[in-house]
């Protein structure tokens, strides 16, 4: 007879038991680095990225005993955290964005074409959108790439960045409506052909 398969902890547990085994925190890294390494390459890059993300499980690890352990999604904190380090280096993300909108537009090389047309049209827009997303305020800039980079939803956004749902509604309404305006109004992956 084989044995049940294990039960995963939830975070708040994770964070619990690391209090006095403070090894089980691994699994938090485990879980998240790979998820916190895609954000912050996306709005740093590779090389700065890293260094973010480790930075943000030290962090992580010197508060855990603050963690709120009524919260067992411990996605929100760990972003709040990474977006917190983000901001330090926004002169690197700003010249990321600068870089972006200055690098030559290649398109795929193969595949179907359907996502060779959306690769295309996705990479022309590249220079815009990065301009963009560099005349964003910061504040506004970070609700909507936790939207769209981090995957999180309005109430985890609120909790990363200790601000109320409402204002994450209002930054993202705003940040969205001056991308959508820097792109000409439109939204370059829904275009008619």
């Amino acid at each position: 007879m084989t044995a049940p398969p294990a039960v995963q902890k939830i975070d708040s547990e994770l964070i619990e038991s690391s209090l006095t085994e403070p090894e089980s925190f691994a699994l938090l890294f485990d879980r998240y680095s790979a998820m916190l390494y895609r954000y912050v390459s996306r709005r740093l890059g590779p090389q700065a990225a890293e260094d973010v993300v480790g930075e943000t499980f030290l962090a992580a690890f010197g508060k855990r005993h603050r963690y709120d352990l009524s919260r067992p999604d411990a996605r929100p904190w760990l972003f709040g955290i990474a977006t917190k380090l983000v901001a330090r280096h926004h002169r690197a993300e700003a010249a990321r964005y600068r870089a972006l909108r200055r690098a030559p537009v290649d398109g795929p090389a193969e595949g179907p074409a359907e996502r060779v047309a959306d690769g295309v049209t996705a990479l022309a827009a590249r220079p815009a959108l990065a301009a963009a997303l560099a005349a964003l305020p910061r504040r506004d800039r970070d609700v909507l790439l936790l939207v769209a980079w981090g995957d999180l939803e309005y109430g985890q956004v609120a909790q990363a960045l200790g601000v109320p749902v409402g204002t994450v509604r209002s930054r993202l309404f705003r940040a969205r409506r001056k991308v959508r305006a820097a792109l000409g109004d439109t939204n370059p992956m829904h275009e008619e052909e």
